[in-house]
């Protein structure tokens, strides 16, 4: 089947640049997860357009997408062979693309299967970490990597917005603000009004509800899920826990067991909505159990459910932070020292350790600057860099610790 490349993609540069060196590998499956139309499928089609521009035969290429015709009635895994098996006649190696593979029950013993052919390049996309549950890893132990998508980050969103011809205005506050409120599905920014792209959100939440979270847990009562949901959605990046939602729950009038209310959250976690962050004790160096935060992949969820447009900076933009520095392939946990916590402990692949504190500003108050210095300053015996970011356009110099403007520091696109 002809592959049709799209002209109309902007270059996620960010993912290209961490799957390059694999494009030509048989023997790992590359597989794309991340919430629902943030952007997997774009980067998959950007993906074959390079391997065409670098002199692979379009024969070569096999693209599916299992949420789209003529492909959205393929469910079993022998509809899947056949397909693959009647675009597979090309000599030389293969490049398979399959989109939304979970839709495919039982999709990796058929997976597995072709890549022991040993000349397929096989690249599948999920919305769900159910995809890499089970089976996958029983099968495919070592022969998978798994990339991590996130919706737009705020240097994506500008980036975007001008590929699209947007207008920008010349503040940067002014932007920042928008993206809090809009959020970075790419799709949404193709919206001309803050209405319809709101509107768009909220039907992407029903879609991920019969997608990801009905087809996989089994829901008795949706109005019960719902208001679990609204909940957490609500009170992200919040320190908590299943038996406190439960209380608080009952105390509205709502009864919901807590052991409903953590697989209802599971849900929502697999369905990539929401991201846990476990704290961890600085001191006895060990995440404490039960405690965590859940922060959102897009705040615009958040705004979905919400019809007033006033922002609580403080945990949206420990949000902002939390999801560039996923989006980054940094490991998150926050950091308990004490009394005191850090809002963020990163680890990158190379093992190195950052620390990061988010305000909204510290100017104006000593009593507020010393309280956002204090926890990065109790944190001794390493030398790693110490951040706090702040929406300051005036940067303070205190004790080595790196007093950076949050909005720059993302725009610029810099790592930790």
């Amino acid at each position: 089947m002809k592959f049709e490349i799209k002209t109309d993609l902007y270059k996620r540069e960010k993912y290209l640049e961490k799957i390059r060196g694999f494009y030509h590998e048989c023997d790992i499956i590359k597989v794309l997860t991340g919430v629902r139309r943030c952007g997997k499928s774009s980067i998959m089609n950007l993906i074959a357009a390079e391997l065409l521009d670098s002199g692979v035969d379009e024969a070569n290429i096999l693209y599916f997408n299992l949420d789209k015709k003529p492909f959205d009635k393929i469910t079993t895994p022998d509809a899947l062979d056949s397909i693959i098996e009647a675009e597979s006649n090309a000599k030389g190696k293969k490049y398979l693309f399959i989109d939304e593979v979970q839709n495919v029950k039982g999709f990796e013993t058929i997976i597995n299967s072709w890549r022991e052919e040993g000349d397929f390049s096989i690249f599948i996309t999920g919305s769900n970490s159910y995809l890499l549950s089970g089976e996958l890893i029983t099968k495919l132990t070592g022969r998978y990597i798994e990339f991590n998508v996130f919706p737009l980050s705020f240097d994506e969103y500008l980036a975007v917005k001008s590929f699209f011809g947007k207008q920008l205005s010349a503040d940067n506050m002014t932007e920042f603000q928008n993206y809090i409120l809009e959020g970075g599905f790419p799709y949404a920014l193709r919206l001309n009004s803050k209405t319809d792209k709101r509107r768009y959100v909220q039907s992407l939440i029903d879609e991920i509800y019969e997608k990801d979270v009905r087809r996989r847990v089994k829901i008795r009562n949706r109005a019960a899920f719902d208001t679990v949901m609204k909940y957490v959605i609500n009170n992200f990046g919040s320190t908590t826990n299943t038996l406190n939602i439960a209380e608080d729950l009952l105390k509205n009038g709502t009864l919901i067991k807590r052991t409903t209310v953590g697989r209802y959250i599971n849900a929502l976690v697999s369905a990539k909505v929401l991201i846990p962050c476990e704290r961890f004790d600085m001191k006895s160096r060990r995440s404490l159990a039960g405690e965590k935060k859940y922060y959102l992949s897009d705040l615009s969820f958040y705004y979905a459910f919400n019809t007033d447009n006033r922002i609580n900076f403080g945990p949206v933009l420990e949000n902002i932070v939390y999801a560039y520095a996923a989006s980054r392939d940094y490991t998150i946990s926050v950091g308990k020292i004490g009394k005191l916590e850090c809002d963020f402990i990163l680890r990158d692949n190379e093992m190195n350790y950052s620390y990061v504190q988010v305000a909204y500003t510290i100017l104006g108050s000593r009593e507020t600057e010393d309280r956002e210095y204090r926890a990065l300053e109790g944190i001794t015996g390493d030398n790693y860099p110490k951040y706090l970011l702040t929406t300051d356009s005036l940067l303070q110099k205190r004790n080595g610790i790196i007093h950076a403007n949050l909005i720059d520091f993302i725009k610029e696109g810099r790592t930790f």
